[in-house]
């Protein structure tokens, strides 16, 4: 018994891998885990028998978490966009701008998967649309199976990391940060990825075309009438853009300054990315809108078509972003707008109905049901693994690891990695994250920095085969069996199961490459976070001293509170004690009150206690 009591916090982590291996699901393997050895941990005296009694009150500070609130708002934002036929639009889109290129199907789902990365936020929504829209198509026109499934899965997993990301809200939740600050952080981070996805689509065009055929003639539907496809008009609407979007970003800071009403001189990256992007597709929507309402004829169909299919959903992401980058809005207001916005897009455009609505609402209350069972039987756990001081326990393990930082946090994206086999990002963040993150912050590690880092190292978890959600996302839309195109009336080989695999194992390599470059550069992402404010109390110090030697001392002619009571106002001499009374004494000259010269006093204290930032 003394071997268990001693060695407890280490029993009690084992005890929960064989729940989870066992097979139990997550949330009841943590909350009976943590049940059975809280009961056992009072027997054997490891704990007082409070810490049990202290368990309704964390659970109630889980239900009074506002900041869980945007979980259930961003998803039911994507999933109504979703079930809207907003993928189904822009993948059309998109797919007709990029098609008449080697690889540009590929390069529609990467940046089509993007934008519904920052609009659902859900991974399975968007592997599932994609597969079932997107694939088909790459098939119909000769693209490879392997690469076909794999650009499919990754642009899917970008709903990891690009905002408004679960992840991320729930990261920011488990590491104590604000959700605003974990945003701007994987921002660049996130579209960073985005193109390195892009960078391995165009190396396939270059090297291996034949992988990557270019959308033939007859595909191509939006084309004028003598022929053209009416690229050089949406050029120059792109144009316009583009020079309004630099305009902006380029006087980010004198917006500011007339906004506030005082001087601004630094604007963050992210902030000017955002709402020059909003400024730019705001512009090119106006632009579509006076030519198709009063008929001028000067755009082209695809480029009409382009704007009305990408700019309203653009808007929509632009704002809801940039209300939160700007500080306008918290996370959760932001997801509320986000949600109520989306609502209006569907029903305008008349592809909403109540049974679609029932539909995302019940997808909704599903998925915030079980991140809310998650963190309670996480909680219950996590109270009890830190009554055994499980938390000295990892952190010795941890901080004894060699190499310091670096080797800390390549430990740790290892064993990420390999868990991410396991289990997915809900529970990572809910049982490791909050063992990690006391260590990380003790050894100096931005907490923000880390939080991407592990988000990103948790995209594998969609990804590697055989276990990568993902893939079975895509293996449950994906034809198993031959069938007959509808447009092309040829026989369609069905995608197989390793194919699915091979094709994602490019994308993992690419995603722990985006890991070892945010190791190596972590100024990517704290750079977009807002400077912190630093005080000087030695400046302070300085101030308050010369403020005294103005006023001429405590009693000095000048002393706003007037003279002591009994002394004469203007005299440096304190009054004579009272008849029969005994004098105050003295105090030390260390300084204070009691000292001779009070500015002297102050200085010799300042001098003493070290500056705090």
């Amino acid at each position: 018994m003394e071997f268990i009591a001693t060695n407890y916090a280490p029993i009690m982590f084992a005890g929960l891998i064989c729940f989870l291996l066992l097979g139990f699901p997550v949330a009841f393997s943590l909350g009976a885990a943590g049940l059975a050895f809280g009961f056992l941990g009072i027997e054997l005296g490891v704990f007082p028998s409070s810490v049990m009694a202290w368990l309704p009150q964390r659970l109630i500070g889980i239900m009074a978490n506002d900041t869980l609130l945007a979980v259930p708002f961003f998803t039911l934002m994507g999933l109504i966009l979703e079930r809207s036929g907003m993928a189904e639009d822009l993948l059309d889109t998109v797919g007709q701008v990029f098609g008449p290129i080697r690889g540009g199907l590929a390069l529609a789902v990467i940046f089509v998967g993007a934008l519904l990365a920052a609009t659902t936020g859900v991974v399975a929504a968007s592997v599932i649309s994609m597969g079932l829209i997107s694939l088909p198509i790459m098939l119909r026109y000769g693209y490879d199976r392997r690469l076909s499934s794999g650009v499919i899965a990754a642009s899917g997993t970008l709903a990891q990391i690009i905002p408004p990301s679960l992840v991320l809200i729930l990261m920011a939740d488990q590491l104590g940060k604000s959700v605003g600050d974990m945003y701007k952080g994987a921002f660049i981070p996130g579209f960073m990825l985005m193109g390195l996805y892009v960078l391995w689509v165009v190396i396939l065009a270059i090297f291996k075309p034949k992988m990557v055929p270019a959308l033939p003639v007859e595909a191509r539907i939006y084309r004028e009438a003598n022929g053209n496809g009416g690229y050089t008009s949406l050029a120059v609407v792109m144009g316009i853009s583009t020079i309004v979007a630099i305009f902006l970003a380029n006087h980010m800071a004198d917006l500011h300054t007339w906004w506030q009403g005082k001087e601004v001189l630094d604007v963050p990256t992210d902030e000017k990315i955002v709402t020059a992007m909003c400024g730019g597709t705001f512009i090119a929507f106006v632009i579509a809108s006076l030519n198709r309402v009063l008929k001028l004829g000067l755009l082209s169909k695809l480029a009409e078509r382009v704007t009305f299919v990408l700019i309203p959903p653009l808007l929509l992401i632009f704002l809801v972003l940039g209300t939160i980058f700007l500080g306008i809005a918290t996370p959760t207001e932001g997801g509320a707008m986000g949600a109520m916005a989306a609502l209006i897009m569907g029903f305008a455009r008349r592809r909403l109905n109540m049974d679609l609505l029932k539909q995302a609402l019940a997808s909704t209350t599903k998925l915030a049901s079980f991140v809310m069972f998650i963190m309670i039987g996480a909680t219950t756990f996590s109270l009890v693994f830190q009554a055994a001081d499980g938390p000295k326990w990892v952190e010795h393990l941890l901080t004894s690891l060699p190499g310091g930082q670096v080797g800390f946090l390549i430990v740790v994206n290892i064993m990420i990695f390999f868990l991410a086999f396991f289990l997915d990002y809900f529970e990572l963040s809910f049982i490791v994250v909050p063992l990690l993150g006391p260590v990380a912050e003790k050894m100096g590690i931005d907490l923000i920095w880390f939080g991407v880092l592990l988000a990103v190292n948790m995209q594998t978890s969609f990804m590697h085969p055989p276990f990568g959600f993902a893939l079975f996302f895509l293996r449950s839309v994906a034809p198993d069996k031959q069938y007959v195109d509808k447009v092309t009336h040829k026989v369609i080989e069905p995608v197989t199961t390793m194919q699915i695999y091979k094709g994602a194992i490019p994308f993992v390599l690419i995603q722990l490459v985006m890991v070892g470059v945010l190791i190596a550069f972590p100024g990517i992402v704290t750079g977009a976070l807002d400077k912190p404010v630093v005080v000087d109390m030695n400046k302070v110090g300085d101030e308050m001293l010369n403020q005294l030697n103005d006023a001429g001392g405590v009693y000095g002619a000048d002393n706003p509170f007037g003279a002591p009571e009994g002394g004469e106002e203007g005299s440096a001499v304190p009054a004579a004690p009272a008849e029969g009374s005994q004098p105050a004494p003295a105090a030390p000259d260390a300084g204070g009150y009691g000292s001779d010269d009070p500015a002297k006093a102050l200085q010799d204290s300042l001098n003493a206690a070290p500056a705090s930032k």
